[in-house]
């Protein structure tokens, strides 16, 4: 028996790891159409006459630049109370049905089978499953009886990009191997008819429901492909209370500050740069940035983050004002809307998530540069 000898450092130091190639990308969103106009007058019939100051909140509706988004249930659902029960049994349902959908489209525009997949990295923090989302899924794929499986919950917004980050590692452990990538979340479960509060009026002016799928693939030729390089996060201090759920009999109740947009604009230049430094990179190396757009007033302080004129992250608005805030697969609707758009170069996706966390990852469309 021979035994085959540790690497030292200096060997390893010289290894180049696989590459990753974004083999598809999809997007998918439930049936139910909810349009602003609609969203803000069923919200004046649940909360006009218990909510004294509705009539000065209900701006909110207006300058949220969202014109419609997409819902698991129909808006009439949201006219009663429900118990975290009932939302749970919806979430489990509604989320394997859009998960199948997005997992079976991105596998046909790959090119692939159920049974060509080796890994399944699934997002979500709308709601909870045990088993698993993905587990489920396997139930009515014919995926491998020996897939990894990496459920992720609790990365909010910022799952997205860490979703993706995530598989990327994954494929790259494992050379050849393919990994799929699921995200869906249903931001609409947390509508709370309960909470008489200026947050929960926010959330039903802002979110949305909508889900993602990406087949990942490591190794093999990358010329020309879209592949996936370095990602990052920074975590702040102190800011737990920043954005999260509050979790009581009721179910998940939106927490996020006001102050979001100003941290923004005065911590996130500090995190970017860090990121890129680390990886001796800096702003230059950016052709596109891919932002989750959180909302009309973090997008404009994005735009002034990465140096563009109001309105310039053209793509982050469509997508806002088409779907709202989906959460974490908003960000990969803003992918594809740039890929689909012929955008090439190094794109940086960015997202904002609980923790507080900023989340990087850097995808890049088309030949390289060298």
């Amino acid at each position: 028996m021979t035994l085959q000898r540790p690497l030292d450092l200096a060997t390893a130091q010289h290894i180049v790891p696989p590459s990753v190639t974004l083999r598809s990308l999809v997007t998918v969103t439930p049936d139910h159409h909810v349009p602003q106009i609609v969203a803000r007058e069923r919200a004046r019939e649940v909360f006009g006459g218990r909510m004294p100051f509705f009539d000065q909140l209900q701006k909110v509706f207006d300058n949220a630049d969202i014109d419609t988004r997409h819902s698991c249930l129909p808006v009439e659902w949201f006219m009663r109370d429900a118990d975290f029960g009932e939302k749970t049994k919806l979430y489990v349902k509604n989320a394997t049905a859009l998960a199948r959908k997005a997992a079976e489209k991105a596998l046909d525009a790959a090119g692939l089978k159920a049974e060509d997949i080796g890994q399944i990295v699934f997002v979500s923090s709308t709601g909870i499953s045990t088993p698993s989302i993905e587990a489920r899924v396997m139930n009515e794929m014919p995926f491998r009886r020996d897939v990894v499986r990496l459920p992720i919950f609790g990365l909010g917004c910022a799952g997205g990009v860490l979703g993706l980050s995530r598989a990327a590692q994954m494929a790259r452990a494992v050379p050849g191997s393919r990994c799929l990538l699921i995200v869906v979340e249903f931001s609409s479960l947390a509508f709370r008819y309960d909470r008489l509060t200026k947050s929960n009026l926010v959330a039903c002016a802002l979110f949305g429901d909508g889900g993602a799928a990406a087949v990942l693939e490591s190794g093999g030729d990358a010329n020309g492909a879209v592949t996936i390089g370095s990602g990052g996060e920074h975590c702040w201090p102190d800011t737990l209370d920043v954005m999260g759920w509050d979790v009581d009999g009721q179910g998940l109740d939106v927490i996020f500050k006001q102050s979001i947009p100003d941290i923004v604009s005065r911590d996130l230049p500090a995190a970017l740069d860090g990121f890129l430094q680390r990886g001796g990179l800096s702003r230059a190396d950016i052709d596109r940035p891919c932002c989750h757009p959180g909302g009309a007033k973090v997008v404009d302080e994005l735009e002034k983050v990465f140096g563009y004129e109001p309105m310039g992250l053209d793509a982050e608005r469509k997508v806002l004002r088409e779907n709202g805030n989906m959460s974490a697969p908003t960000v990969l609707f803003v992918l594809d809307e740039l890929i689909q758009r012929g955008n090439t170069g190094s794109l940086l996706l960015s997202a904002l998530g609980p923790g507080f966390t900023a989340a990087f990852q850097f995808v890049h469309v088309g030949p390289s540069r060298a």
